[in-house]
C-alpha cells in the first residue's frame, strides 16, 4: 500500500485543488493549468476594478444590508464587486431562497463568493438546472452551494459542463461521484468534452496494452477517476510519455499496472526527468543494482513520486534520529512520512521504551489511524500485568 501518498485518496483531489500546486515538487502539471489560472483574471477583468476612482454602488450596499450580509468581508475579499453599476443582489437571493436557503445561508454564500451577485438570474437558473442533473434534490443543492460557492457560481463554461456531466454519466460514474467532481475538481468540466474523451480513450488503450482485461477495464477506469479526477487535466501525450518511461526502465507491463494502482493515477502528473533523478538518487543512497532499485520502487512508489529535494529532506530527518540507511532500505515506506510526523511518532514510541534505532521501522509506518492502532497495542502490551496461569495462588490463612 502506498501510505502517505495514497492515504486519503478519496479526498486527495480536494486538497490538490485548494493547495498551491507547487506544494509537491515532483508533480508536473500540464499546460492547461496556466490557462485555468488565468480564467479568474479574465472573468474579473469583465468588470471595473479601479477601486480608487470609483464609488461603491449604494443600491448594491442597501440590498446587501437588507440581507444582513457582512459588507466588510466583501470589501476585504473582492471590493471591486461593490463598484459595479449593475448587480443582482435581490434576484440571486430570491433564487437561493426559492431553492430552500434561509436568510443566514444566503448571506453566508454571498460573503464567501461576492461575485455571485454579478451573475444574471438567467445564468444562475441555467446553472441550477445543470447541477440538478446530478443532485438528489434542491436541499442537497443548497448545501453544496453553501460549501462550494465558487464552483457553483463559475458559469462561463456551462456548455462544456453539461456535455461533460452527460459524458461521465454515460461512462458509468455515479451522480454522487460527479457531484464531488463538480464541487472539488470543477476545472475538469471546463475542458471540451472531446478532450476528456481523448484522455479516457488513451487510458483504456494503455490498460489493455499492459495486459489488463476488457472485463475489468471499466471498473479500473472508474476507480482511477474517482480517486484522482485531475488525470483529465493531463494530455494524452504526457500520459503516454510517463508509461513509456517506466517501460524503458525495465518495469514489466504487470508492474506498471501495479504502480498505476498504487499511485492512483498520480503518475500521470509526474515529470519523467524528475522521476529519473529520483530513481538515480535512491540508487546511489541505497547502493543497489537496477533490479534491486526496481523492487524498492514497487515496494515504495514514493521513491518515484517524490522529487530529490523532498527525499533528501526526509532521509536527513531519519538519519538525525539515529536510523540507519540499512533500516530505511529494509522499510523504505518510512520515506512517505514527513520529518515532523516521524519525529512525533518516534517520541511516542520512545515513551513506551521502544528503541527505534535497534528495531525495525514498521511501527513508524502507516496512516495516522494505522499508527494509533499500532501504538495502542504496544501500550496495552506494556501495561498488561504478567500472569502465569499455572502458578499457585497464595492466600492468607
Amino acid at each position: 500500500m502506498l501510505r502517505g501518498v495514497a492515504h486519503g485518496a478519496k479526498d486527495t483531489f480536494t486538497l490538490l485543488l485548494t493547495r498551491p500546486q507547487s506544494c509537491n515538487p515532483g508533480l508536473k502539471f500540464p499546460s492547461v493549468w496556466p490557462d485555468i489560472a488565468n480564467r479568474s483574471f479574465l472573468i474579473h477583468s469583465r468588470y471595473t476594478t479601479d477601486t480608487k476612482s470609483r464609488e461603491e454602488n449604494k443600491k448594491t450596499l442597501e440590498n446587501l444590508y437588507s440581507l444582513s450580509v457582512d459588507i466588510t468581508k466583501i470589501r476585504r475579499l473582492k471590493e471591486w464587486v461593490l463598484l459595479q453599476d449593475v448587480a443582482y443582489v435581490k434576484e440571486i437571493a430570491g433564487i437561493l431562497q426559492e431553492m430552500g436557503a434561509d436568510k443566514t445561508t444566503v448571506a453566508n454564500i454571498i460573503e464567501r463568493c461576492p461575485k455571485a451577485i454579478l451573475h444574471t438570474p438567467a445564468e444562475i437558473n441555467s446553472q441550477r438546472a445543470l447541477w440538478q442533473l446530478v443532485c438528489q434534490n434542491e436541499k442537497q443543492l443548497v448545501k453544496l452551494i453553501e460549501q462550494f460557492p465558487e464552483s457553483f457560481f463559475t458559469t462561463e463554461y456551462q456548455q462544456n459542463q453539461k456535455a461533460n456531466i452527460l459524458f461521465f454519466q454515460e461512462l458509468g460514474l455515479k451522480n454522487n461521484i460527479i457531484t464531488r467532481f463538480l464541487t472539488s475538481a470543477p476545472n475538469i468540466f471546463y475542458n471540451p468534452v472531446e478532450k476528456n474523451k481523448n484522455v479516457i480513450e488513451t487510458l483504456q488503450r494503455n490498460y489493455l496494452n499492459l495486459g489488463g482485461s476488457e472485463a475489468n477495464m471499466k471498473i479500473w477506469i472508474m476507480k482511477l477517476l474517482s480517486q484522482n479526477p485531475f488525470i483529465l487535466l493531463n494530455t494524452s501525450t504526457a500520459i503516454q510519455e510517463n508509461l513509456e518511461f517506466l517501460q524503458k526502465n525495465d518495469f514489466t507491463d504487470q508492474e506498471v499496472l501495479q504502480l498505476l494502482s498504487k499511485l492512483k493515477g498520480f503518475i500521470f502528473q509526474l515529470n519523467s526527468t524528475t522521476m529519473q533523478k529520483s530513481m538515480l538518487f535512491s540508487k546511489n543512497i541505497f547502493k543497489c543494482s537496477d533490479q534491486e532499485l526496481k523492487q524498492l520502487v514497487l515496494k515504495c512508489p514514493a521513491l518515484l513520486y517524490y522529487s530529490v529535494p523532498v527525499l533528501e529532506e526526509r532521509l536527513e530527518g531519519l538519519l538525525k534520529e539515529g536510523i540507519s540507511i540499512a533500516q530505511i532500505r529494509e522499510t523504505p515506506m518510512v520515506l512517505e512520512l514527513t520529518t515532523q510526523i516521524v519525529q512525533y511518532r518516534i517520541k511516542k514510541l520512545s515513551a513506551l521504551g521502544y528503541d527505534i534505532k535497534s528495531g525495525n521501522l514498521e511501527s513508524l509506518n502507516g496512516t495516522k489511524k494505522d499508527f494509533e492502532v499500532t501504538y495502542g497495542k504496544m501500550q496495552s502490551k506494556k501495561e498488561r500485568p504478567i500472569f502465569n496461569p499455572v502458578a499457585p495462588l497464595h492466600t492468607e490463612d
